[in-house]
């Protein structure tokens, strides 16, 4: 397995027969080298969203379109998106169902957050806000999505039982360092945690110290942009 962070919440990971595009935000990202895109998207099976945000569904249609690739989420919002961009062929399911990519098998379930996109007057809400469990190779993987602290990570964590945890952490928007922390010590058994949603812009956290310093005895790895993480 290999998980690269693409800026932002954006992942590329690489599991079993699939390479899974979470949330690619590239366009205007100021963390993606807009250089490098044809190297982040290369090879990409499907596109996995976990809500409507700009920041995180803007470059899925376009992928898509290049790429011949499904469109995977909530189904809402994958038939609001197919139906707007002219794509079909998307995987739409809910909360609690489990699809198989490639051989991954992803699970979705519960975020606490919001889920909008832009409309000619005003937000309009899409579906609702999701995280993964992503399954395969020998790990599990929890990507959090957009979230803050919930009760439902209790069974969440004992359920799945995951080794790696994907969460947005950088605050203002979703659950800062410290509330991360707080749940995966609360809810989880992580051997590896990876911060997201951070570092993009100001009125975010720009580093994972509070995180390092509330998670001893797990290993926190602060992502760089397009450096593979090995599993």
């Amino acid at each position: 397995m290999q998980i690269i962070w693409l800026g932002h919440s954006g992942f590329r990971i690489e599991v079993e027969g699939a390479v899974l595009l979470v949330d690619p935000w590239l366009t205007g990202n100021p963390m993606f080298p807009a250089d490098r895109r044809d190297e982040a998207v290369d090879g990409a099976t499907h596109v996995l969203l976990t809500h409507a945000h700009g920041d995180h569904s803007a470059d899925a249609a376009a992928i898509c379109r290049e790429k011949g690739i499904p469109l995977v989420g909530i189904y809402d919002l994958v038939s609001w998106i197919e139906g707007r961009e002219g794509l079909s062929g998307g995987i739409g399911f809910n909360k609690g169902g489990t699809v198989d990519l490639g051989g991954a098998k992803v699970t979705m379930v519960n975020a606490s957050h919001s889920s909008t996109i832009a409309g000619p007057e005003g937000p309009v809400a899409v579906g609702s806000e999701a995280g993964y469990m992503i399954a395969g190779e020998g790990h599990t993987v929890y990507v959090s999505g957009d979230t803050d602290i919930m009760a439902d990570m209790a069974w969440m964590g004992e359920l799945h039982a995951p080794d790696i945890g994907i969460l947005c952490a950088g605050g203002h928007y979703t659950m800062d360092m410290k509330r991360a922390a707080w749940a995966a010590r609360r809810y989880f058994n992580f051997k590896t945690v990876i911060p997201c949603h951070y570092r993009t812009f100001g009125a975010l956290a720009q580093d994972a110290t509070d995180m390092v310093v509330d998670l001893p005895g797990v290993q926190v790895v602060e992502p760089q942009v397009l450096e593979p993480i090995r599993f």
